[in-house]
């Protein structure tokens, strides 16, 4: 057993405290003030701050490797527009660098995958930064089945002259989604008249999940007529989403609350800190977090690393409690509602006893430039270490 002593302790869940956390097996086993046990390891984290490692809700991790090119780019295949077969897992390297800052940056959780250059782009994992294998790092396969509107799947596709237009990635998507529930019928019907199964459709096996309302879509959208169309569609086939990036979401939140609400769809802003490198992030603002929060969206702040690379993810937070978004929620937009949206807030993003003991501890407040990490855990192990 470890005790971490004498911490500023942030929970996320429940007030903060001055005291201790008691750690066991790889989960936190007691949470309070002058907890002793015999024989435990004390670890004197006196004047420090003491929170849930940070949750990373949208990133490419692992799959776009940094610092040798070609070789680590994984994360989109274009072969074809809808490749929802695509498995983050067999593309992950766990020996990437970045995984080494994000645990130097206390994350300790991210949500990896395809990139946007498909329609459907294929399988999203939700797993730890720390590990020598992908099984050893994963908290939930799949996550999420990536899709994407907008600028990024028409410039691939446009320039190999398969599609050109916003209607076009629209039909892709409803034809696969009428294509997948076909497919799922004539399964049950079989079943039900105890015949054969139709021939198994690789495509169409990894899509039963979402159209069984099971597995999130996970869609890109920055412009506001994308996220508008993505909603339309979820609602026509009645799925569940997490609508990402959302970049002028602030612009019509006023108008889209009420069908946000109804089908409890995640909320994923960012990145927040990068370039407004194509026309569809023109309208990008640092504002645009304490706008959702004004109108009561709960919402997740993402990196997208490579786009921003995964350490600074508290810095992303903090620029927007710069732009006025009050600092609880910033945290929680970095910790238990990136969890709650990615489905694995039962293990991670908040401490409390019985979750997965995945701390970082900083010197000061994180939302302060200057903070450097302390120290990490993820499963109760030290991970990161300048203590």
């Amino acid at each position: 057993m470890e005790i971490l002593k004498n911490g500023k302790i942030i929970p996320m869940v429940g007030e903060p405290y001055e005291g201790d956390i008691a750690i066991e097996n790889g989960k936190i086993h007691a949470m309070g003030v002058n907890l002793d046990y015999p024989n435990a390891e004390e670890i004197n984290v006196s004047g420090c701050f003491v929170l849930p490692g940070f949750v990373d809700a949208h990133c490419h991790i692992g799959m776009w490797e940094d610092g040798i090119g070609f070789e680590g780019a994984d994360g989109n295949d274009s072969y074809k527009p809808v490749t929802p077969e695509l498995r983050a897992i067999d593309g992950i390297n766990p020996f990437d660098n970045c995984f080494t800052e994000a645990r130097a940056g206390g994350v300790t959780s991210v949500v990896t995958g395809p990139g946007s250059a498909n329609v459907i782009g294929g399988q999203f994992v939700a797993m730890k930064t720390f590990g020598r294998s992908i099984e050893d790092m994963t908290i939930k396969f799949p996550a999420a089945m990536k899709a994407a509107f907008g600028e990024n799947p028409k410039r691939v596709f446009s320039a190999q002259k398969t599609f050109y237009t916003r209607m076009s990635i629209a039909s892709q998507l409803r034809g696969t989604l009428l294509d997948t529930l076909e497919y799922d019928r004539s399964i049950k019907d079989a079943k039900q008249k105890g015949e054969k199964p139709p021939k198994i459709d690789h495509s169409l096996e990894a899509m039963l999940p979402v159209v069984r309302g099971e597995l999130p879509l996970k869609i890109h959208a920055h412009r506001a007529d994308d996220i508008m169309t993505a909603l339309r569609i979820a609602k026509e086939f009645n799925l569940k989403i997490t609508l990402d990036h959302f970049t002028e979401g602030y612009m019509i939140i006023d108008r889209i609350k009420p069908c946000i609400d109804e089908l409890n769809a995640g909320i994923i802003i960012g990145p927040l800190l990068h370039e407004r490198s194509k026309p569809e992030v023109r309208n990008r603002s640092l504002t645009s977090a304490r706008t959702l929060f004004d109108n009561g969206v709960k919402f997740a702040i993402m990196t997208d690393h490579p786009v921003v690379p995964v350490q600074y993810l508290p810095v992303c937070a903090a620029l927007a409690v710069r732009e006025g978004l009050p600092e609880d929620a910033a945290l929680e937009a970095i910790t238990i509602n990136a969890a709650r949206i990615a489905g694995i807030d039962s293990r991670v993003g908040s401490l409390e006893v019985g979750k997965d003991a995945d701390i970082a501890v900083f010197y000061g407040h994180p939302f302060d430039f200057r903070s450097r990490c302390a120290m990490t855990l993820i499963n109760g192990r030290i991970v990161h270490d300048e203590l």
